[in-house]
C-alpha cells in the first residue's frame, strides 16, 4: 500500500511548494518530548529555522521505524529516524521517495539495559533470560548483529514482545532481566521507577563490536531536489541548535519543558547529557564536524546489516544517505 501511494501523495504534497523565503517545513521526531529532542525547540525558539526562511512544526514520535513512512509518502518533508531502519524500508519499498541527509546520533544509542541484580552485567548474560523488546524499536531491530557479534545464542533467548508503556516498568519489576531500547531512554526511565543506578547496566551495542550509525535527518526526496536551499538551510538550524545545547544543556532543557511540562527537568538534562557525550559529540564529531559518516565505517555498517538482513536489492549506500545537502560555510563543527 505504501508503494502505490508514494508518488501520488508525493505529487500533490509538493508540486505546488512555496518558494524557499516561504518554506513549511513540518517535522516529526522519532519519539517523545524528551531531553534529546531539545536541540530542535532551541533552534525554532532562536529563531533559527526562521532566519533560514522556514516555517517548522515539530510533532512527537512512536519509535524509531515511525518517521520513515511519515516522510516517505509526503505528510511530512523532513523527520528523524534510524537510518537502519531506513535502509530495510528502502529495500522493501523500492524508489520510495526517502533519504537521510544529515547523521546526528554518530554512535548509536541502541542498548540492552538490564538489572545486575538480575544477572545482567555482559552482553552473553541474557542467554536463558527474558528480555523485553518492543517490536517497532530500533534497539530490537539491530539486537540481531549485536547477538551474532557477541556469540549469543537466540535460541537460549525468550523474547518477550513487550509495548513501549510498559518496557521500563517490566523491568523495574523484575519481570524482564533486560530490554532493549535507547540507552537514554531505557536507563533513565528505569531509574525514575525506583531501580538505582547502581543496579543497572547499560551496554551499548557500539561499544560491543556494532559498527552502525544510529538515527539521522530524512527528507523526503521530492521535497529536497524542489527546496535545495531549504534542506541545506534546516540542516544548518539543526547544527546550531545542537551547538547551543551543548554549551548549556539546561537551559536547553527549558525550551523542552515549555513543550512538556509534566516533564521532569533535572532527569531530563541528565538524559539529554547522555546523547550528547555518548551519542553525539565523538571524536569523529569533533575532529569532522556534525552531519557527515565515514564511508569506509559506512560501508561496514552495511556489510553488518547483510549479515543479518536478506536485501530483496542490492544494497546501495548513496540510496540510504545523501551528503550533498549539507552546509559548507562552517556551521556544522560543534566546538
Amino acid at each position: 500500500m505504501i508503494k502505490l501511494a508514494l508518488a501520488a501523495v508525493a505529487a500533490v504534497t509538493f508540486s505546488g511548494a512555496a518558494a524557499f523565503a516561504e518554506t513549511p517545513m513540518p517535522f516529526t521526531l522519532d519519539w517523545k518530548f524528551e531531553g534529546p529532542a531539545a536541540p530542535y525547540f532551541v533552534a525554532l525558539d532562536k529563531g533559527y529555522y526562521a532566519a533560514e526562511g522556514l516555517t517548522v512544526e515539530i510533532s512527537e514520535g512512536a519509535g524509531s521505524l515511525d518517521a520513515i513512512p511519515k516522510v516517505a509518502t509526503g505528510a511530512f518533508p523532513v523527520g528523524f529516524a534510524d537510518i537502519n531502519s531506513l535502509m530495510k524500508f528502502l529495500d522493501q519499498n523500492p524508489g520510495a521517495p526517502v533519504t537521510a541527509v544529515m547523521m546526528v546520533y554518530d554512535k548509536p544509542p541502541f542498548a540492552m539495559i538490564g538489572r545486575k541484580s538480575l544477572g545482567i552485567e555482559n552482553p552473553g548474560d541474557i542467554s536463558g533470560k527474558v528480555l523485553g523488546a518492543p517490536p517497532p524499536d530500533g534497539a530490537w531491530a539491530q539486537f540481531p548483529i549485536f547477538a551474532a557479534e557477541n556469540g549469543i545464542d537466540m535460541s537460549t533467548v525468550t523474547v518477550d514482545p513487550v509495548g513501549f508503556p510498559v518496557r521500563e516498568p517490566m523491568l523495574a519489576e523484575g519481570k524482564v532481566a533486560a530490554v532493549t531500547g535507547f540507552s537514554f531512554t531505557s536507563s533513565i526511565n528505569t531509574k525514575r521507577l525506583g531501580v538505582p543506578a547502581e543496579d543497572l547496566s547499560v551496554i551499548l551495542m557500539a561499544d560491543h563490536g556494532v559498527a552502525l550509525y544510529g538515527n539521522a535527518i530524512i527528507v523526503n526526496t521530492d521535497f529536497a531536489k524542489a527546496n535545495p536551499e531549504a534542506v541545506t538551510g534546516f540542516i544548518r538550524a539543526v547544527a546550531k541548535g545542537w551547538k547551543d545545547t551543548i554549551a548549556d544543556p539546561s537551559a536547553a532543557v527549558d525550551a523542552l519543558i515549555t513543550r512538556n511540562p509534566a516533564a521532569d527537568k533535572d532527569l531530563e538534562v541528565e538524559r539529554l547529557g547522555l546523547a550528547i557525550k555518548d551519542n553525539v559529540l565523538t571524536d569523529w564529531v569533533k575532529a569532522n564536524g556534525m552531519g557527515g559518516v565515514d564511508a569506509e565505517r559506512f560501508a561496514k555498517a552495511l556489510e553488518q546489516t547483510k549479515s543479518v538482513y536478506t536485501f530483496t536489492n542490492e544494497p546501495n549506500g548513496a540510496l540510504y544517505f545523501d551528503g550533498s545537502y549539507l552546509p559548507t560555510d562552517g556551521s556544522l563543527a560543534l566546538q
